[in-house]
């Protein structure tokens, strides 16, 4: 079962970067949304669903948890998922061109982070499944995992077009989160699918969509940052600083 485990791993890992491959040589030809970006979110969260209330969903766990040790605890992943927004700002101080400037780049982090949380917020109240240690019933789907595949998509279109392994690098942050949901005890590997799957999507969506692109703040600059807040409760923050 641990080899099963790993092969999924690798063929999620391969299959979504040769994804997103394809996507950027499309994207860097017409810069818009078509359909084929979404064939890996789409495939992440069919995925999720078809492994939910299965055996085999349930061995994973035990696999992993065996693997890691059924005592591992770690509040990493409570910090990881902020790693590619931390990323998108300072990229530029790195020597990487962005795509677009600090107002937009919060625009874009805190439309594309409220419409993630909604989602999620959303499907836990509607399945309500007990998580792993039965700590409460909001496992489905995972909300870390969401939100750090949600900034690790900006990220992406952020800087695809200066320095692809930069731009890629968020996935790796986005990842490890979601592996260690899963070692923490706190969701199952078809909760992290999913969530992976949302957080792609939605993040894909609002950077081609660009919501609010000229939003203005009046002639006083105006930065607003927008943070998840993940714990013990779920919220949203709002940094502004005129």
């Amino acid at each position: 079962m641990k080899m099963n485990f790993l092969s999924i791993l690798l063929l999620l890992f391969f299959n979504g970067n040769a994804q997103r491959n394809d996507t950027l040589s499309s994207i860097k030809t017409h810069n818009k949304l078509s359909y084929k970006q979404f064939i890996a979110p789409a495939a992440l969260i069919t995925s999720g669903f078809l492994l939910k209330d299965t055996p085999l969903n349930i061995n994973l766990q035990k696999d992993i948890r065996n693997t890691t040790g059924t005592n591992f605890k770690s509040n990493v992943d409570d910090f990881l998922l902020f790693t590619p927004i931390a990323q998108i700002y300072g990229g530029n101080y790195l020597g990487f061109k962005s795509k677009t400037e600090f107002k937009n780049q919060t625009l874009n982090i805190t439309i594309s982070n409220v419409i993630t949380y909604g989602i999620v917020f959303s499907m836990k109240r509607t399945f309500k499944e007990e998580r792993p240690d039965l700590s409460d019933n909001g496992s489905f789907p995972s909300g870390h995992t969401a939100l750090a595949f949600t900034n690790a998509s900006l990220l992406f279109y952020e800087y695809k077009d200066s320095n692809v392994w930069y731009a890629n690098s968020g996935f790796l942050f986005a990842s490890a989160t979601g592996i260690l949901r899963i070692a923490n005890n706190k969701h199952y590997t078809s909760d992290v699918l999913t969530g992976a799957g949302i957080g792609l999507g939605v993040g894909l969506a609002v950077s081609y969509w660009n919501p609010f692109q000229s939003m203005s703040f009046g002639k006083k600059k105006t930065h607003a940052i927008l943070f998840p807040q993940i714990g013990n409760q779920y919220g949203i923050g709002l940094l502004i600083r005129n």
